[in-house]
């Protein structure tokens, strides 16, 4: 009996110490005060006490000992990895290190600290970032005729383009004395957002030149001059700005990029010899192209003659052109899904530009791949993050008033079971697309350029806004299919695919960024490891790697430790620095990430640099850690409100989602693990008590979807940030005016109901019913009247737009007629 008791001592010492990734002198103190005690109290055959003291000494002293340790342990296994481990291109380097990780690397680091967390300010706009929302962002919208602008122009109307250019929506990222706004990225977002609920086509137009473009380049890593002479220019709009990348055959491979140049001399200017770069190159998907004035240009630079040093390839390398340099190709235009952005191809064929139109000059070249995975750290985060909170919002708003307005079998639709589980599911959505599109904004403005969490929101809100479009699709109906001036939803459904593919691929993205960049700039020693395997300095190497690989072992054994207790527990006993609807959520999300960073670290141990091939283990390690940090977003959220209790019930909706799909992915990935004794046993410790977290109740879907039927607090502040139009041959405004009338009606029109029943001949008639009631005394002249205004304002709001035949076929010629222009 005391032997077992002693095993049993020993385990729970051991546990602890793991837990608690205590230094390795101490692991070493508490073993031998272990087998010290041990031998006092029991004093054991001298057999045993000989092979404990033994195995102590053989198997403890050369790990204790950090010479020893290092030259009989950690150099082999150094050895062993440089063997082992995959050989990485520079375009791969590149894009690992580019960027800074943020809150993403707590949440994979198994014990995430809260505290860090809420001590960030609320995200706040400035008293001049404010007024420029009131103000020219409410009169740009306000302009916009959405229909004019995707089917009858093709583009944005000339006096829209010149108030964009001169209200400087061009230049919000461009300091003030440069003549740019010198925004926040929160304000940024937040201009992109309320344009997003208006217009796409708009919104895209305003966010490019701010996102990935020469303006965040030149910022950055722009020479003096270059700065001086182009970002005035461009903050008036003086310059129309586009950046060239993609290829028709390097996209996400840009180490495949075939577009060249070629370092040589040639003549410019009337000189006939100057230093430069002839270019030819070949692009598409480029947006703004038809009508920039100046192109930013991605291309892979060649030194053959040894002009600039002793390296023939330089690398990918950036330059800025006019776009009426001879031997641009520029104008034509692609027609993507029915959205009037203006995006296009362009070519150049023998383009000589001098050395100095490389941005940064002479010190950047070949910088260039860095260069615009640092600058897309920063773009991911606010420009599509936005444009997809903005078409939630619009989802709620305006489909939320629609389900109150429209009715079928005497009862707003948005009360049908059916209905009200999509109406959950978009407020729920969007309260968590939100609360991510803050945060990370949050981050930029912080300084950070956080390449993970960008990608997070960038490939989730993206995935998400689809998920609200398609169910607001499905409750409109039939007026959501049929385009027109009245349809809001129509052209954002189109819209959806785009938002998908730009800026990476989401595929791509959520399997080679959020998790393949994740697992190595989040891990607090993995990228140690590969940095030291890599160093040429032995000594320093060893020294390096020997730290940071037992280290690594510690973690590991930490988080194996801590998932099997946090799962036994529930995670009950973790200490959490909010009270209240947070609280809980914030022990589950930690028993999570713990949960998280064991099974990922066993996957990268077994199967190491083959894990990055396996896209679909990684794709779901990513959509882990994208629930955590969402979820994290959301609480984050909830608590800079200042915990609005009639928000309560989009908290829970969407923290009880995150958990469910996080948890779920977990159990997915153990299930297709290639290992199996390896995956049977992370199961039994990350989830002794098998599953907890389900998807979100049926009672907290309907208090959500109660939001969006009639006005509060709670649906403003969910919406809040949108444009809101009360005009009444507007599509918002037919509907968010009708909505108040039609509920301020509801009560009297149970009344004529009941006449209908009593009198089936006025079925259908409206008037007649109205007449009758007025006759028969069952309402009022006032009340008679409140009646008919809201029975109009339903039919305008219910109304679908439809067309002459001629008007119809006239337009389908013409698209023909375009298309075959562009052939």
């Amino acid at each position: 009996m005391n032997a077992v008791i002693w095993i049993l001592l020993a385990v729970l010492t051991i546990w602890i110490v793991a837990a608690l990734r205590v230094p390795g002198l101490i692991w070493s103190v508490v073993l031998a005060a272990g087998i010290v005690l041990w031998d006092a109290w029991t004093q054991p055959p001298l057999n045993l006490w000989l092979i404990a003291w033994g195995i102590f000494f053989i198997v403890v002293t050369p790990l204790a000992i950090a010479p020893l340790r290092r030259k009989f342990i950690s150099a082999p296994l150094r050895r062993r990895f440089q063997k082992i481990m995959p050989t990485m291109s520079d375009t791969e380097r590149e894009a690992l290190e580019a960027g800074t990780v943020w809150w993403e690397a707590e949440l994979f680091g198994g014990n995430p600290r809260w505290e860090k967390l809420f001590a960030l300010p609320a995200p706040r706009l400035s008293a001049a970032e404010q007024r420029f929302i009131d103000g020219p962002v409410e009169e740009l919208c306000a302009l916009l005729d959405d229909w004019n602008i995707t089917h009858e122009r093709r583009d944005l109307p000339p006096e829209v383009w010149q108030f964009i250019k001169d209200h400087g929506f061009f230049g919000m990222i461009i300091p003030q004395h440069y003549g740019g706004l010198e925004f926040s990225a929160q304000a940024h977002s937040a201009v992109v957002m309320k344009v997003a609920s208006r217009s796409i086509t708009a919104a895209v137009t305003v966010m490019v030149p701010n996102s990935l473009g020469p303006a965040e380049l030149l910022l950055h890593y722009g020479t003096e001059k270059q700065k001086d002479y182009y970002l005035p220019r461009l903050a008036r709009g003086q310059e129309v700005p586009c950046f060239a990348l993609t290829s028709p055959e390097a996209g996400s491979d840009a180490g495949a990029m075939p577009d060249r140049g070629v370092v040589c001399y040639g003549e410019f200017e009337g000189k006939k010899k100057v230093l430069g770069i002839r270019l030819n190159w070949e692009k598409r998907y480029i947006t703004l192209g038809p009508v920039a004035t100046v192109l930013g240009l991605a291309f892979r630079l060649f030194d053959p003659e040894h002009l600039l040093g002793q390296e023939a390839d330089l690398g990918i390398t950036l330059a800025l052109i006019p776009t009426d340099t001879a031997g641009v190709k520029i104008g034509t235009r692609h027609h993507p899904l029915d959205i009037a952005f203006q995006n296009g191809p362009n070519w150049g064929e023998d383009v000589f530009i001098p050395l100095d139109w490389i941005i940064g000059g002479r010190e950047r070249v070949g910088q260039g791949w860095r260069m615009l995975m640092e600058s897309l750290a920063a773009g991911r985060s606010i420009s599509l993050p936005a444009l997809s909170c903005g078409a939630g919002k619009l989802a709620c708003r305006a489909t939320g008033a629609y389900a109150r307005i429209r009715k079928q079998f005497k009862l707003p639709i948005g009360k049908f079971e059916a209905v009200e589980e999509a109406l959950g599911r978009i407020a729920g959505y969007t309260y968590m697309m939100d609360a991510a599109r803050t945060l990370t904004a949050r981050a930029v403005d912080l300084g950070e350029k956080p390449s993970v969490a960008s990608a997070i929101v960038k490939y989730q809100l993206t995935e998400h806004m689809r998920r609200v479009v398609n169910d607001a699709m499905d409750i409109q109906g039939g007026s959501g299919i049929c385009l027109g001036p009245r349809n809001f939803m129509g052209r954002v459904y189109q819209a959806v695919p785009i938002s998908i593919t730009v800026e990476g691929a989401n595929l791509l993205t959520r399997a080679l960024i959020i998790y393949g960049q994740g697992a190595v700039r989040c891990h607090p020693y993995v990228l140690k490891e590969m940095q030291a395997v890599a160093d040429t300095d032995e000594a320093r190497a060893v020294r390096v790697f020997d730290e940071a690989i037992f280290g690594h072992v510690r973690y590991t054994l930490s988080n194996a430790t801590r998932a099997f207790w946090l799962g036994l527990t529930g995670a009950r006993w973790v200490r959490q620095p909010r009270s209240g609807p947070a609280g809980r959520y914030l022990q589950k999300l930690s028993r999570l990430s713990t949960a998280f960073a064991f099974i990922s670290d066993v996957a990268m141990l077994t199967l190491g640099g083959a894990l990055k091939r396996k896209e679909k283990i990684s794709g779901r390690f990513a959509d882990v850690l994208s629930f955590l940090y969402l979820a994290s977003a959301v609480l984050k959220r909830f608590e800079d409100d200042g915990r609005p209790a009639a928000d309560i019930p989009l908290l829970r909706w969407a923290c009880d989602y995150c958990l469910h799909e996080a948890e779920k992915t977990l159990v997915i990935i153990l299930k297709n693990f290639p290992n199996k004794f390896f995956a049977w046993l992370m199961g039994g410790l990350v989830f002794p008590g098998g599953r907890h977290y389900h998807v979100p109740g049926d009672a907290m879907g309907h208090a959500c979807a109660s939001m969006l039927l009639e006005p509060s607090s709670a649906r403003d502040r969910l919406t809040q940030g949108m444009y809101i139009s009360n005009l009444p041959n507007d599509a918002i405004g037919r509907v968010e005016t009708a909505l108040a009338k039609v509920i301020a009606a509801e009560p009297l029109e149970r009344l004529l109901s009941k006449l209908v029943e009593q009198q089936p001949l006025l079925l259908g008639d409206h008037a007649a019913q109205v007449h009758a009631a007025l006759a028969q005394g069952i309402l009022n002249a006032e009340q008679a009247e409140i009646v008919r205004i809201a029975y109009a304002a339903r039919r305008a709001a219910i109304a679908v737009d439809d067309f002459p035949v001629e008007k119809v076929l006239k337009k389908s010629v013409r698209r023909k007629s375009a298309a075959k222009n562009l052939i």
